[in-house]
């Protein structure tokens, strides 16, 4: 009997699970977190729910389907606040995927270990802040994190909030922050109309068959206009000012290159401001289990989501950026052919949608991908990595100095990257500024140890691997 494993509860790793299920196959589905949605559907917990939750997301019947299903299946055991440490690989084969249950900095967490007969790795993406002198004060937040606390705990991150970056991201947290009574003075994008149009224009009819992407649209723009909330591009936040927390933020218009534009400063007062400059997928799990990634870092899968270590799938945000309809499709494959479903009618459903919306990756990262004249609102001061407060004029510094620009040189002599995040916020950043000219093989997502983890537990005996999840099988 097939066992899969879903790594991720998110929309992709959930349509995974629904879709192993409905083929026959017995699941195990882990997450991270205490609840299960993802990022995406992030929500109150069950104990202090919301009467108006459908309202502040999209698909929230959705979700609501996804999770009840599962939860109420006998033959799918969800594990929550499930740390997956390492992957181990048997000859190319799915091996031994390590397992810590429990708090993520608690003690006495339970070690499970699994070895199935199929992967679905599901992990997401986490949004990316690009740096900029004051971005480590009090107030200062990403994108992300501003719409989890809005949306996860109806927490204001402030009462003045500027909302800038790229991405069609910063219109849902525009909208997240006005639902918790923050005012939000304008939502910024960097990118200018004439590469938002290069990036959205191009062959429209392929849009057609998505069109409730533009009735979320829409409603996003009824929000802004409701709420009165300026939307402006070609600017960026090029300075967080303020002593003990932010006061006010200094806006600058920037080119075509996101090169700010000298003059064009103009100063504007508020307590908090949430950036986003796009999505880093969460590779950590892809990589040490092996799969293959392309030229822009993101896992490689063929019709079936399958990736280049037979057994082992991806869905969701580590195949690309795409948006939740990708995600739930890429899922309902991932799961179906996990579980060795045939490529029958089962699957056709879910093919159309993928290749419905396959296409706003690219043109995502066309319209708001991310211009190297950013560095131009860099000083020697600003700090690039937070953790252990290395600052831009250090990096630089080392690179000069040591004469090497490879990146393991540079995190051992600076310890760029090497803070507790392990590189997930200036990991990225840190690869762009090295010098073009001196190519690097090594990239921070390489962590064989993919979550932090206690010395006693990887000491302690490791747990007997679980074959198989011990849940009834269910007739196809």
């Amino acid at each position: 009997m097939t066992e899969v494993l879903v790594i991720g509860a998110g929309p992709a790793g959930l349509a995974a699970a629904r879709a192993a299920r409905a083929a026959g196959a017995r699941v195990v589905l882990l997450d991270s977190s205490d609840e299960l949605g993802g990022q995406y559907w992030r929500h109150l917990p069950a104990s202090r729910p919301s009467q108006h939750e459908a309202a502040l997301h999209h698909g929230w019947s959705t979700f609501v389907k996804l999770r009840d299903g599962l939860e109420s299946d006998d033959g799918c055991r969800v594990i929550r606040e499930a740390q997956v440490w390492a992957i181990e690989t048997a000859h190319g084969r799915p091996g031994t995927v390590h397992v810590l249950v429990g708090p993520p900095d608690g003690v006495g967490r339970e070690a499970l270990a699994f070895s199935p007969s199929a992967i679905v790795i599901a992990t997401g993406a986490h949004d990316r802040t690009l740096p900029f002198p004051g971005w480590d004060l009090p107030g200062v937040f990403t994108a992300g994190a501003a719409q989890a606390l809005a949306k996860g705990e109806r927490v204001a991150i402030g009462e003045r909030v500027l909302v800038a970056g790229a991405g069609p991201f910063l219109l849902p947290v525009a909208a997240s922050l006005s639902h918790t009574g923050s005012t939000v003075v304008a939502v910024l994008e960097a990118n200018r109309p004439r590469a938002l149009a290069a990036g959205w224009l191009p062959r429209p009819w392929q849009l057609v068959r998505a069109a409730k992407k533009g009735t979320e649209l829409a409603g996003y723009i009824v929000g802004q206009l409701q709420h009165r909330i300026p939307y402006q591009t070609g600017k960026a936040v090029v300075r967080a000012n303020g002593t003990d927390r932010v006061e006010s933020v200094t806006v600058a218009s920037v080119d075509a290159n996101w090169a700010p534009i000298p003059g064009t400063e103009q100063t504007i007062e508020v307590d908090a401001v949430a950036v986003g400059h796009g999505f880093t997928p969460r590779l950590e799990l892809a990589i040490a289990a092996g799969c293959a990634l392309d030229a822009e870092r993101f896992v490689v899968v063929d019709e079936t989501q399958e990736t280049s270590v037979a057994g082992v799938y991806a869905a969701g945000e580590i195949t690309g950026i795409g948006g939740v309809d990708l995600a739930l499709a890429e899922g309902e494959l991932a799961g179906h052919f996990a579980a060795g479903g045939a490529g029958a009618a089962a699957s056709k459903h879910a093919k159309r949608h993928r290749a419905t919306f396959a296409g706003f990756a690219g043109r995502i990262d066309a319209a708001h991908g991310t211009r190297p004249g950013w560095t131009g609102w860099l000083t020697d001061d600003t700090v690039v990595c937070r953790c252990e407060e290395v600052s831009y004029g250090a990096l630089c510094d080392a690179i000069a100095v040591t004469g090497s620009s490879s990146l393991r040189s540079l995190k051992l002599s600076t310890r760029a990257g090497l803070g507790i995040c392990q590189g997930r916020v200036c990991g990225r950043t840190v690869e762009e500024l090295i010098p073009s000219d001196h190519p690097d093989p090594a990239i921070v997502d390489r962590r064989p140890i993919a979550s932090p983890i206690r010395l006693s537990e990887l000491a302690a005996p490791q747990p007997p691997t679980i074959s198989h999840p011990n849940v009834p099988e269910r007739t196809p």
